[in-house]
């Protein structure tokens, strides 16, 4: 409930807290665990909503590999690289072949699982650096 405004919320953060944290006018891409519309609905009136994208649960897949899960509701590391490279403007001589590469990944991803039935070692094995 911190995202709504504190007028509309005891936890919410004043306009100015929210601006600190989410800035004013540049790209936010928010990867959320919940439904993406909440995050939406939370922050509409926000001065910088317009510049807001939210990647959430979709209710998309099956049974299958816990990251392909992940990678099915697009709230994967390389749906999330391709949000970037979208929305940063810094960015947009390379977003072709950022872009290019994270969907490489993701064949690469799903052709993994279809022949091992489990995550790629990279996705499997990853720990937080040191």
């Amino acid at each position: 409930m911190t995202l709504q405004p504190q007028e509309e919320h005891p936890h919410g953060l004043s306009g100015k807290e929210f601006d600190s944290l989410f800035t004013t006018g540049k790209p936010i891409i928010f990867a959320y665990h919940g439904y993406p519309w909440l995050i939406h609905r939370l922050t509409y009136r926000r001065t910088n909503h317009d510049n807001l994208h939210v990647r959430g649960y979709k209710e998309e897949g099956t049974t299958t590999t816990p990251f392909d899960m992940v990678v099915l509701n697009t709230l994967d590391r390389f749906h999330l690289v391709m949000d970037v490279a979208n929305r940063v403007p810094k960015l947009q001589a390379q977003a072709a072949h950022i872009k290019q590469r994270m969907r490489d990944k993701l064949n690469e991803h799903t052709q993994y699982i279809h022949q091992f039935g489990q995550d790629m070692p990279e996705i499997r094995d990853w720990k937080w650096p040191q």
